[in-house]
Order: C-alpha cells, then sequence, then structure tokens
C-alpha cells in the first residue's frame, strides 16, 4: 500500500460517523473522552435534547451513531430515541446511564435503542459497542439498492478511441444531468482516462480492488480525484497489474459507487475478458466504439456474437468513431449488417480538435463544436433530457 493511503486510512477507514447528546456539559466530556479514539469521530454535540423538528437535520447528516445521555431527563431522552428510530432505522442509537434501572433499560430497547452504556464506562464496553454499530453500518450499506445507472464503454479493437469517447460523454453528462457522475477506468493494463482529462492522481482502480475488505463510500471517496466539470474520476494505475483482480472485488466495487453516484461511466477498454462479462451483466447500457473498416467491423461482428444474444442486445447501443459520412468505400448497409444494427451515434471525425484535446487537457465535450453536440446528444438522452434541435430556416419572397 502507498504512503498516501497508509496517511488517509485513519481518516476513512472503518471510523464511525457520530452524534453526542447530553444536557450536562461534564458528562458528555467523558462520554466523548471515553468514544474517541480510531473507531469513532463525533461529528456533532448537541446541548440539548432536540426537538422532533430539528431531528431532520441529524438524520440527514448522515451519521453512523447517535449517543443519547438518559440521565439528565429520561423521559424526553426517551422522546428523542423513539423519533431517530421511527424517522431512520439504520442509525444506531446508543444510551449510556449511571442508573442501575432495568426497567429504564427495557424501556430504550423498545424504542429503538441498540447499545445500552452503564457507567462506569469501561473501555472494552465501549469498544465492543462501536464494533458491533460498525459492522451495522456496514450491513446497512451492503443491502442498501445500487440506484445508479451503470454504463460501459468498451471497443472491439485497440485504437477505436474508447477512452476519448467514454471521457467526453461523461464530461458531457455531468455538465447536462446536473446529477452525481463517476468515471471509473478499468482499462487496468494501459487506461488513460485520467490523463485525457489532464488529471493527476495519487491512487487508481488497483487501491480499491486489491483492498476489498475495507472498500466503502469514505475508503472510494479518498481514491477519487474530482474534474473541474464536477465528474469524479477513478484512474487507472500507472503501472500493468500483475495479477487480475477477482470478479468478487469488481462486483462490490460497482455495488458501492452506484451507491454513492446517479451515473457510473466505465472505461473498459478493448481488452475483452472475464471482466467484461462481469460488467455487462451488470450494466444499464453497453456503448461499443467503432470505426468503419473492415477489420474494426469485422472484430465488432465478432464481438457482439460472443457477448451479447437476443437476451441483451437491448442494452447495447453502437457509436461509430471518427465518422466521415463523405468518401466512404462501406455503405450504411454494409455498415447495419456487419453490427447487426444501427448505429446510434456517430462521433464526426475531428482531428486536429482530439489532438488539442489531448494536449491541453480540455475535453473536446466542453467546446462548442459538431463533436461536443453529439456527446451532448448522448447525455440528454440517458438522463431524460430532450435534446435541443435547430428549427430549419424557410427561405421566401420576404427572407
Amino acid at each position: 500500500m502507498s504512503t498516501e493511503m497508509r496517511e488517509t486510512e485513519s481518516l476513512s477507514m472503518g471510523a464511525l460517523s457520530l452524534v453526542l447528546i447530553g444536557p450536562d456539559t461534564e458528562r458528555r466530556r467523558g462520554i466523548a473522552k471515553a468514544l474517541g479514539g480510531p473507531q469513532a469521530d463525533i461529528g456533532r454535540e448537541l446541548s440539548n435534547y432536540p426537538r422532533i423538528d430539528d431531528l431532520t437535520g441529524i438524520i440527514e447528516g448522515d451519521h453512523d451513531a447517535v449517543v443519547i445521555d438518559l440521565d439528565p431527563d429520561p423521559e424526553r431522552a426517551l422522546d428523542v430515541i423513539e423519533n431517530i428510530c421511527s424517522k431512520d432505522a439504520s442509525v444506531t442509537v446508543m444510551v449510556y446511564s449511571g442508573r442501575a434501572d432495568s426497567e429504564l433499560l427495557v424501556r430504550c430497547m423498545r424504542a429503538g435503542a441498540r447499545e445500552f452504556l452503564a457507567e462506569p464506562l469501561s473501555p472494552g464496553a465501549v469498544a465492543e459497542a462501536l464494533i458491533r454499530a460498525s459492522v451495522r453500518r456496514d450491513e446497512v450499506r451492503r443491502h442498501k439498492k445500487a440506484s445508479g445507472k451503470l454504463l460501459v464503454f468498451t471497443a472491439a479493437k485497440g485504437g477505436s478511441g474508447v477512452t476519448t469517447v467514454a471521457t467526453n460523454f461523461a464530461v458531457a453528462l455531468a455538465k447536462h444531468s446536473g446529477s452525481k457522475v463517476a468515471l471509473i477506468d478499468l482499462d487496468l493494463a494501459l487506461g488513460d482516462a485520467a490523463l485525457t482529462l489532464g488529471l493527476t492522481t495519487k491512487f487508481s482502480t488497483i487501491d480499491a480492488l486489491e483492498n476489498v475488505s475495507r472498500l466503502d463510500s469514505d475508503f472510494l471517496s479518498v481514491l477519487l480525484v474530482k474534474h473541474g466539470s464536477g465528474l469524479a474520476v477513478l484512474a487507472a494505475p500507472d503501472d500493468i497489474p500483475a495479477s487480475r483482480p477477482a470478479n468478487n472485488a469488481l462486483e462490490k466495487l460497482l455495488r458501492i459507487v452506484r451507491q454513492d453516484f446517479d451515473y457510473v461511466v466505465v472505461d473498459a477498454g478493448s481488452r475483452p475478458g472475464e471482466m467484461h462479462e462481469v460488467l455487462f451483466e451488470a450494466a444499464n447500457a453497453v456503448y461499443l466504439v467503432a470505426q468503419v473498416g473492415v477489420t474494426e467491423l469485422r472484430n465488432a461482428n465478432r464481438f457482439i456474437s460472443r457477448y451479447f444474444d437476443g437476451a441483451s442486445t437491448g442494452k447495447l447501443e453502437i457509436v461509430l468513431n471518427r465518422f466521415q459520412s463523405r468518401n466512404m468505400e462501406i455503405d450504411e448497409a454494409a455498415i447495419t449488417n456487419a453490427l447487426t444494427q444501427p448505429a446510434k451515434w456517430k462521433v464526426p471525425n475531428d482531428f486536429s480538435a482530439a489532438r488539442r484535446a489531448q494536449n491541453t487537457g480540455i475535453p473536446m465535450a466542453s467546446v462548442e463544436s459538431q463533436v461536443s453536440r453529439v456527446f451532448a446528444g448522448m447525455a440528454k438522452a440517458v438522463s431524460g433530457l430532450k435534446a435541443i434541435t435547430e428549427k430549419k430556416k424557410k427561405f421566401g419572397l420576404f427572407g
């Protein structure tokens, strides 16, 4: 593991985000000291029992556990416990008290409290309670529905421009959808999506896949780098990996990133393998990037025959890259026959714009052109927005 990873681990790995509620300042300081350490981070302290209207801010703050002092006012504390648990059952509520009252303990558990810490607090009891809360948090995240759309870009032949298309599409999607968009570079051997976007990165996809036991939303957020468009990027490694990551690691990565983002764009490269089958099965749409040429179309046909049968053809969209409508030796009918379906998207050939984007790190999707309009159309189609069509001018006697 890299030095940067070790330095960041204590800030992101496993630490529970806690809200501490207690009117008594001295008692609150005491429990804060007992809870402090690498297992927990007290993100918020409240010196009063919150009203029902104030609980929304606590719940929407995405905290893992709420710790409540019972002793100053048990009845009000019980109301807080019940209201928190009724609004969000995934939050672990812990209570602490110096009273040896079994009836109060039963009432707390009925209200929804998961942990009861008796004073004086022992380090072992506190550590065990935090471990149980951490396990519950991970279980909730594991079962949380992965609702983000997975959009996979691939090619049947190297040099088709799959990274250029994937990165520009992702930038356009972040720009036009107004939603959270992530770009994952899964071309592990020779991926350069981050470089194409002019980004410098510390971590890579391999850091996620080789640390699957500790992979969660917090850990993922450390690995991602932000592009100026708002796009979050997980880069490919600088070095070619010695071995292929396990499928379960890839599946977990996809599940977590789809929980945190509305759209997940994957650059899968042009080397079909076992990983592609996992991606294609999970994808909402697969974009096959190809060029008009005999070898490219032949490989695309073989690719479609291998990975897409009648049941999965519906998620496949063909993108013809560097397309020139003039001077084509292969006609539209032959192209459609080779690809088994009409190409849905045609990205115009603009060599100078592509070279300029490579040298400056400014995506073509960010600069107004015929090419950027295609990427905007693709992004709007995915996000459900209507593409803006230009009205044809009518000419008459009066102009």
